[in-house]
C-alpha cells in the first residue's frame, strides 16, 4: 500500500491523507453510477491508499452515504477519516411519480428540508450514522449556506441567524462531547468565509470555488484570515467541477456550469504552457493546490476506478519549476500564489 502524506485539520489532532476521496459522484451526480462502478471506485481510492472520505446526505440524498458505509464498514473504523455534512433533514417521498431527483440523476426517493436549527442538525447527524452504518464520523462539515444556493441576502442572513442562535448549540456539544472531532463549513463562493467567522468557532473549510489552478481568488482575503487562526481548507472541486481535468473542450464545465469562453481561452493558455513544460494539465491542478500551506486535503471524486489511480498518478508525476514562472509571466497565476 502507499503511503499517502498526512496533515491536521486545523487544530483537531485528526490527520487526513492529503489526498483524499470526495463522493458526490457516488450520488449519482449529473450521471448514474451501478453498485459495482461505485464499490469498485472505493476500492480503488482505498488500494492506492486514500484513508479520507468526503461525503453527505445531499449526494443522491442519501445514496453516496449509504454506498461508502457500505464500503468502510468493512474496514477497521481507526485507519480511515470521514467527514460528512448537516443542514438537510430527509424524509420520504409520497408521490414517486412527482418526484424530481435534480442533478443527482440516480438519487433515492427522498426529500429535503433546509434546518440549520439544534434538533435539524442533530437528527441529520444521527441519521447519517445510520446510513453509513458506522457509530461515530470525524468531521461534520455545515453545508452549502451561501448565496449559490439560497440567492438574497434575507435567505442567506435567516439561515445563518438560525444556526448561529440554534444549530450551533448542537455542534458545539457534539465536539465538546468528542462525538465529533472537528467542524467545518462547506463554501461556494466567495464572501462567506469572513461571515462564518465573525459567528462561530470553525476548525476548517471545504471550498469548491475560488481556489484552483484557474483563479486564486481566496488569496485575498479568506485564505489570510484562515491563516491567521489556525484553519484549515480542504479543497473539494479541485479540477474546477470539470474543465482542469478535460482542458478546453467542447462542454467543458466550469463551476457546474458550462464553461464561458474567458475560462475556455484562459484553460487552452494554460494547457499550452503545461504541455511545453511536459506536464499534464490535470497534475498541474492537483500539484498546484497541495502547494498552499493552508490546504489539509484535496478531495477529487470519480466516477470510474480508472480516475483515482491517474489522479494518484498524477500526484506522483515530476513537474519542473519552470512550469509556475511560466505561468506567472503570463499573468496566469498570482503572484503571492504558493507553488511546489
Amino acid at each position: 500500500m502507499n503511503k499517502i502524506p498526512r496533515r491536521e485539520v486545523g487544530r483537531t489532532g485528526v490527520s487526513v491523507t492529503e489526498f483524499g476521496l470526495g463522493t458526490a459522484p457516488l450520488g449519482d451526480l449529473f450521471e448514474t453510477l451501478d453498485e459495482d462502478a461505485a464499490q469498485g471506485v472505493l476500492k480503488a481510492a482505498w488500494d492506492v491508499g486514500v484513508r479520507f472520505y468526503d461525503t453527505s446526505p445531499f449526494y443522491g440524498n442519501g445514496k453516496s452515504e449509504h454506498r461508502l458505509g457500505h464500503f468502510l464498514r468493512q474496514k477497521p473504523r481507526d485507519e480511515f477519516v470521514i467527514s460528512t455534512k448537516v443542514g438537510r433533514v430527509f424524509r420520504p417521498v409520497h408521490d414517486l411519480a412527482a418526484f424530481d431527483p435534480g442533478p443527482f440523476t440516480g438519487a433515492l426517493p427522498f426529500e429535503f428540508k433546509v434546518d440549520y436549527s439544534y434538533d435539524g442538525i442533530m437528527r441529520s447527524y444521527e441519521d447519517s450514522l445510520q446510513r453509513l452504518s458506522l457509530p461515530s464520523v470525524d468531521l461534520l462539515v455545515i453545508h452549502d449556506l451561501d448565496f449559490y444556493f439560497y440567492e438574497t441576502e434575507a435567505r442567506v442572513n435567516a439561515y445563518l441567524n438560525q444556526l448561529f442562535t440554534s444549530g450551533w448549540r448542537a455542534l458545539d456539544e457534539l465536539r465538546r462531547h468528542g462525538l465529533v472531532k472537528g467542524v467545518g463549513a462547506g463554501i461556494n463562493e466567495l464572501g462567506m468565509i469572513p461571515r462564518f467567522l465573525d459567528l462561530v468557532d470553525l476548525d476548517f473549510f471545504l471550498v469548491a470555488y475560488g481556489y484552483n489552478l484557474l483563479t486564486q481568488e481566496m488569496l485575498e482575503e479568506e485564505f489570510p484570515l484562515c491563516e491567521e487562526r489556525g484553519i484549515s481548507v480542504i479543497v473539494g472541486a479541485v479540477f474546477a467541477s470539470g474543465i482542469l481535468a478535460t482542458g478546453a473542450v467542447p462542454g467543458a464545465r466550469y463551476f457546474y456550469a458550462p464553461a464561458s469562453e474567458e475560462m475556455l481561452d484562459r484553460t487552452e493558455r494554460i494547457e499550452r504552457i503545461c504541455s511545453r513544460h511536459g506536464t499534464p494539465l490535470a497534475c498541474a491542478a492537483l500539484q498546484f493546490l497541495l502547494a498552499n500551506p493552508v490546504v489539509s486535503a484535496i478531495i477529487p471524486g470519480a466516477v470510474e476506478a480508472a480516475h483515482v489511480q491517474g489522479n494518484f498518478e498524477m500526484l506522483q508525476h515530476p513537474v519542473p519549476a519552470e512550469l509556475w514562472g511560466a505561468l506567472r509571466a503570463e499573468g496566469l497565476l498570482r503572484e503571492d500564489a504558493p507553488t511546489p
